[in-house]
């Protein structure tokens, strides 16, 4: 049986890589695949909330320093997206 987190996990994975716009797709399904493993449940469900309550064209200007986040939004999770998309180098 698949535990609560798990159905979690894999419902965020699924979503960050079906964000709407490629550009975050590539970021956020990448930087997904990286850290969810290694997060709590708590920011597993914020980081959930942050792509489903911001749209993506503010969520792709925050991940490239183009505009600040809103306070309320600036949480480690998005400190670690941020940088994680600022040095992100796709492999071809």
């Amino acid at each position: 049986m698949i535990e609560p987190s798990d159905k979690l996990r894999k419902r965020v994975l699924f979503r960050s890589h079906h964000t709407g716009m490629q550009e975050n797709d590539l970021l956020m399904g990448a930087f997904a695949e990286q850290i969810l493993p290694t997060m709590s449940d708590e920011d597993v469900e914020w980081f959930e909330s942050l792509m489903m309550d911001n749209n993506d064209v503010d969520l792709y200007n925050w991940m490239m320093k183009k505009a600040d986040p809103p306070e309320e939004w600036d949480r480690p999770v998005l400190r670690s997206l941020i940088e994680f998309a600022q040095n992100f180098r796709p492999s071809i």
